[in-house]
């Protein structure tokens, strides 16, 4: 999928998975804080799936808190989304 082609609407419809993947793809060199957190999230589907131990509500919320170096457009709809499936 090309950057040009995210868009808010259909991120609603990615797997925890993919996002983490549009963060390998978008986020040349990942923030050494943030990178244990994204490999975390591309194991898992759902937000309230495990890692191990750790529920995927957690990864996802450490990885935001080590992600505000990520810029971008595809960052900010990323980041967005993940943002949305927390509050829920």
């Amino acid at each position: 999928m090309q950057p040009e082609e995210i868009t808010a609407e259909n991120l609603e419809t990615y797997e925890v998975w993919e996002l983490a993947a549009l963060v390998r793809v978008d986020w040349e060199n990942v923030n050494f804080a943030a990178r244990p957190y994204v490999d975390a999230m591309f194991q898992i589907h759902h937000i309230d799936d495990y890692y191990g131990q750790d529920r995927g509500r957690a990864i996802c919320a450490y990885f935001l808190a080590n992600a505000t170096t990520w810029r971008g457009d595809v960052a900010r709809l990323v980041k967005a989304e993940i943002r949305r499936r927390l509050a829920r």
